[in-house]
């Protein structure tokens, strides 16, 4: 009897793998994350429900299809958007993503993931003005669906070189990697340690590093308005750090972080509050609002020593609080 249960199971276990629904310690296997006809559905059913959500500027249509930093900034800015304008997009202009390029990584266990360079209609196609689109797709088990992540608007030029295997797939980065000047996993919380202190100096000067600083320093002691800011790192869960190799050995990572500004008015100053900022308000501002913002950041990061290049941040507000 023990002899026949024994057999019964492993035919259970032998049939049910075979079906694909079971895979013996398939969390350690390394393996495509995604074929690139099922990496070309997610890209359609991403643009499928982003116009969906954004034609209705409802955020519970593309809830499914986003997650991590773009998921936060993309169904607040919907929920705002909504509460200004409950008809819908009078202006929607159905977004299309083509000549789709896919780097998909060979890697064991969950997420799986994988970056879509495309090119939007959002552009002009020559020029100064032509974009690509990079989106993180991820994905966190067997049966969830592809969502993006990550998205970064880059000029063609900028987008980095990644590298490859022999047989065309990209190859992830450890979040440990001591190799590289960062490792992923460290890079929110140095980035928000420079935003606050200036340091560590591991970062290229630039629009989303030196130049933000001296903004922030600008705006912070304004006649009648006073300005503070808090930085905080995001990185475990859904907003993890992703990265990939480039040809030169470093490495693009997708990161996030969270950005705080508190305004205080003088007596008798008035607070600058818009339609955005007001439909996502907790609380009247009576002389102070707090606003929450998500930065989704992509970067370079060299191997061994030298400046990390943050080469993208898509920021958006999240939550407001009055008081």
């Amino acid at each position: 009897m023990s002899r026949l249960t024994a057999a019964l199971a492993t035919v259970t276990v032998l049939t049910v793998t075979a079906s694909g629904c079971v895979t013996v310690h398939g969390e350690r296997e390394v393996v495509p994350s995604a074929t690139r006809a099922e990496a070309a559905q997610a890209l359609r059913d991403f643009t499928d429900a982003y116009n969906r959500a954004d034609k209705a500027f409802d955020p519970a249509l593309d809830a499914g299809r986003v997650t991590g930093p773009l998921g936060a900034v993309n169904q607040a800015g919907l929920k705002a958007r909504h509460v200004t304008n409950p008809g819908g997009n009078p202006q929607h202009v159905p977004l299309e993503l083509t000549d789709a390029k896919f780097a998909i990584p060979r890697k064991a266990g969950w997420p799986r993931w994988f970056v879509a360079d495309t090119d939007s209609n959002r552009d002009k196609d020559t020029g100064p003005d032509d974009t690509r689109w990079l989106l993180v797709f991820v994905r966190d088990g067997v049966n969830d669906v592809w969502k993006v992540a990550h998205l970064s608007v880059l000029a063609p030029k900028d987008v980095p070189a990644l590298a490859s295997d022999k047989d065309g797939f990209a190859e992830p980065i450890r979040p440990d990697d001591t190799g590289l000047a960062v490792a992923p996993k460290d890079l929110s919380e140095s980035y928000v340690s420079y935003l606050r202190t200036g340091r560590p100096e591991s970062f290229a000067p630039g629009p989303h590093t030196t130049e933000w600083r001296e903004l922030r320093k600008k705006n912070a002691t304004r006649p009648g308005l006073s300005t503070q800011y808090v930085d905080q790192p995001l990185d475990s869960g859904d907003f993890a750090p992703l990265g990939l190799r480039t040809r030169d050995g470093g490495a693009l990572v997708f990161f996030a972080s969270r950005h705080f500004e508190r305004q205080t008015a003088a007596k008798g100053v008035r607070l600058d509050i818009n339609a955005d900022v007001r439909a996502l308000m907790t609380g009247e501002a009576r002389s102070t609002v707090t606003k929450e913002r998500v930065s989704d950041d992509a970067a370079l990061v060299p191997a061994g020593r030298g400046p990390v290049t943050v080469i993208n941040r898509l920021q958006g507000l999240t939550s407001a609080k009055g008081e």
